[in-house]
């Protein structure tokens, strides 16, 4: 078992971890390259693009948006629509997807589906849902869940396939069963391409957010943006844009750290 546990691990050299001085240098670049967005920002609204607000604009309306409870009522009711879209997305994908790469008979029956699904843009849905599902939380959230579904199935999908056979072949000749091989060689060696299709439905999910809430929301910062911009409120469309922005980032760092912590037997540059 020890031998088998070893082959679903790695079965070449152990991982290379990043050393305190490369974060550093991370970090320092990532500052390096906000504050020179911020300044480009503010050269643009300065020489005179017509209607763009400075970043001290942006962020007055954002301490005003704060102070009376708004922004964070919006960002509580999108949070909460993206994140039960992703997690019931993803619960539905991983397994339909090890089911489609595990098993041909499976495949052949659920691919034309996910392939042809593939090819509706999921903010072409949106119709449908409306006269299927009404105009509450259930169709917002399935326009969300589609998103996230889709992109999670294929990678992990594609992970099962291309487990290097060779491993396969060794848990086969040292007398695994399918059960074992499938969860000591197949899950481990597939996990990085789950991880990397839940960071594209997590930014998938986010991006047909706005497109969602204009199912007759009443909150939330995609609603927010479409009133601010009946009223050519731009200060506030931009207070909405970097809401969902660092929201969408702080998500997917935490799915980068999962990555790291579950795959740590990868080498990496």
């Amino acid at each position: 078992m020890t031998q088998l546990t070893a082959l679903g691990k790695s079965p070449t050299a152990p991982a290379v971890r990043r050393g305190p001085t490369r974060s550093r240098r991370a970090i320092a670049l990532n500052l390096i390259a906000v504050v020179a967005g911020l300044l480009v920002w503010t050269l643009l609204a300065t020489i005179g693009v017509q209607g763009l607000p400075n970043p001290l604009q942006v962020a007055a309306k954002a301490g005003e948006l704060l102070a009376d409870g708004t922004l964070v009522l919006d960002a509580l009711a999108s949070l909460r629509r993206v994140l039960l879209g992703f997690l019931l997305g993803t619960l539905l994908a991983i397994p339909i997807g090890f089911l489609m790469g595990w098993y041909a008979t499976a495949r052949g029956l659920l691919e034309p589906y996910v392939q042809f699904f593939r090819t509706i843009p999921p903010l072409a849905i949106i119709p449908l849902a409306i006269v299927l599902m009404g105009i509450g939380e259930v169709p917002k959230v399935f326009v969300i869940f589609l998103a996230s579904f889709l992109s999670s199935v294929v990678a992990t999908f594609q992970g099962v396939v291309d487990v290097d056979k060779t491993l396969i072949n060794a848990a086969r000749v040292l007398g695994a069963s399918d059960r074992t091989i499938f969860l000591k060689v197949v899950v481990p060696a597939s996990t990085p391409f789950i991880l990397v299709g839940m960071r594209v439905g997590l930014g998938s999910a986010w991006g047909t957010l706005v497109a969602a809430e204009l199912i007759a929301a009443q909150e939330g910062l995609g609603f927010r943006m479409q009133q601010a911009q009946l009223y050519y409120d731009l200060s506030t469309i931009f207070v909405g844009l970097i809401a969902i922005g660092v929201l969408g980032l702080l998500m997917d760092r935490l799915l980068l750290l999962a990555e790291r912590r579950l795959t740590d037997w990868q080498e990496r540059r």
